[in-house]
């Protein structure tokens, strides 16, 4: 599961990543964007070796400017979202945003020579939820890759990411609804902060 979720988090966002143009279609955006944010990363000694700053600096300026991390992280929450308090969204948001560019750093260390292929979308009628279909190819067996992505404004941005039949959102959910119900969003707090804290002692 950490190893398939890895791959939803490096390979899906950066698949994503960049600054959309109004006459691009979502899989335009996903067809451009992904073979040069990949590039950098197979050309970039240091990602490969797991450098944390470097692959932060990477997806704090190529990928998360272009997510849509509010409904990503409210949706992970469930309903309790609209009980929490602003700092405690800021805060919560702050420690999954942590959590991702950690899960990031694996996984951007394992790419090598991958491709990606993406498929045509056919139906963009509902802009807050159109999905995009794709391929990272490699050595191996193909992954799976599906995006729903939303238009904001003259962009897309991403809410979700699927990797052969796992829903990044689902997952959490299933992780994070336990803890909200017994503990609520202070207890999810605590959960993120204390995986952090796990995984910077290990790197």
């Amino acid at each position: 599961m950490k190893h398939l979720m890895s791959w939803v988090a490096a390979v899906g966002f950066v698949a994503i990543a960049g600054a959309a143009q109004a006459q691009q279609t979502p899989d335009a955006l996903v067809r451009q964007v992904s073979g040069e944010v990949l590039d950098a990363a197979k050309a970039d000694k240091s990602i490969q070796s797991g450098d944390l700053a470097r692959i932060s600096a990477l997806v704090e300026s190529k990928v998360l400017p272009h997510v849509n991390f509010v409904r990503m992280t409210s949706k992970t929450i469930g309903p309790q979202w609209n009980k929490a308090t602003p700092e405690q969204k800021k805060k919560v948001q702050e420690e999954f945003r942590t959590l991702l560019l950690r899960t990031y750093a694996g996984a951007l260390s394992q790419v090598q020579d991958q491709t990606v292929e993406v498929r045509p979308v056919r139906d963009v009628s509902d802009e807050s939820n159109v999905l995009v279909r794709s391929e990272i190819r490699g050595k191996g067996q193909p992954i799976q890759l599906d995006y729903r992505l939303e238009k904001a404004g003259d962009s897309w941005k991403i809410w979700d990411v699927n990797v052969s039949g796992l829903w990044l959102v689902t997952t959490y959910q299933g992780q994070f609804k336990p803890v909200v119900s017994q503990s609520g969003i202070d207890g999810v707090i605590k959960m993120l902060e204390d995986l952090n804290k796990s995984a910077a002692n290990r790197s």
